[in-house]
């Protein structure tokens, strides 16, 4: 008799809760953040990270280019600078890549452990408002830059070529001797683990390798394409996988919104610190955020931020683009720009 009333009470209870279910919506700022050598090279850049990080309003950050310096935990010291100013962040130490929550972190591991330089991923798993993210921060391998070799200039050396190198195949080879497939590969296959679990996954990166959906027919003889189409292999497998580049799907035209995030102009520094190759013109887009359709996860909108200039040719520039270009606050701390990505994260609360 007892189990009988308590099936249905809890049937009872089921009804209630469906005629009472209520749509939560979150909004969910996710930052691709790579930071100079975690602000060493721009003075007063550390705290310009910090103050980056706030006015961006942003929830999951992905960092580039931690370093951890004499000693230190940048994961630490970037809690505590962010808690002095009113902010509770959550974090983890880590080595090159890094991520930054406001959100509990419940796991964080070394997916691609930074070897000779070579590049990582770092992953954690983060609960909002009890909805699991799995968030990937990465930095892939900056040897073998393919990109490069159409401006008539070496991946590994940066030395200058005699003549661009523009056939398909050769870029290829050279591009695929970096470490940046593997890396992904990795990041796919346990990517894959986490939607089978019902878990939102979200990749933010800087990959060191353009886009596919940038090199185009249409503007293969602008930026020194020098007439080169090319399916970067990285872009090409995550799309394959089915996750979306969140910028390419709010802005999905290259030619009007290019997209640039390197090398961006930074007056803080003398031009020669930005230039890798100076008689090119080698403005790209290899900052990104990645996220897996998910009917609970909506993007609203994508901007850049960071100095609307631009260096090309050894010269410093200003961008004539539709792009969303967010001017810094203060002190613009690094020599790439930060992708910014708006989503909601639409969640369902039963009240009885």
């Amino acid at each position: 008799m007892h189990v009988k009333i308590g099936y249905w009470f809890l049937f009872v209870l089921s009804l209630l809760g469906c005629q009472n279910e209520k749509l939560v919506s979150i909004k969910l700022n996710v930052l691709q953040y790579n930071i100079w050598q975690e602000g060493t090279v721009i003075e007063k850049g550390f705290e310009a990270v910090v103050d980056e990080i706030i006015a961006a309003e942003a929830d999951l950050i992905a960092l580039s280019e931690v370093r951890n310096y004499n000693n230190t935990n940048l994961a630490e010291r970037l809690v505590k600078a962010l808690k002095e100013k009113g902010h509770v962040f959550y974090a983890q130490k880590s080595q090159d890549t890094g991520i930054l929550s406001k959100y509990p972190i419940i796991s964080q591991v070394d997916l691609v452990p930074v070897k000779d330089d070579h590049g990582s991923i770092t992953k954690a798993i983060v609960v909002v408002d009890g909805v699991k993210i799995a968030f990937y921060s990465g930095h892939l391998d900056y040897l073998n830059c393919a990109l490069y070799l159409p401006r008539a200039y070496d991946g590994s050396t940066w030395k200058k070529l005699e003549a661009p190198i523009t056939d398909i195949n050769e870029i290829e080879s050279v591009n695929l001797k970096s470490k940046r497939d593997e890396a992904i590969a990795v990041f796919l296959k346990d990517a894959s683990l986490e939607i089978k679990k019902g878990n939102i996954v979200l990749y933010g990166g800087d990959n060191n390798e353009p886009s596919h959906l940038d090199w185009i027919e249409e503007n293969k003889n602008k930026y020194d394409h020098n007439g080169v189409v090319m399916k970067w292999n990285t872009t090409v497998s995550i799309e394959k996988s089915g996750f979306k580049d969140a910028y390419r799907e709010k802005f999905p035209n290259p030619i009007t919104h290019p997209g640039f995030t390197y090398p961006a102009d930074n007056g803080a520094v003398p031009i020669e610190k930005l230039a890798w190759s100076p008689e090119a013109d080698d403005r790209d887009r290899i900052d990104f955020v990645f996220y897996y359709p998910d009917e609970r996860l909506e993007l609203v909108n994508a901007k850049i931020i960071g100095p609307k200039g631009d260096v090309v040719r050894n010269e410093r520039i200003l961008e004539q683009t539709n792009d969303i270009i967010v001017a810094p606050k203060g002190i613009w701390p690094t020599d790439h720009k930060a992708v910014l990505v708006n989503f909601i994260l639409k969640k369902r609360r039963i009240k009885f």
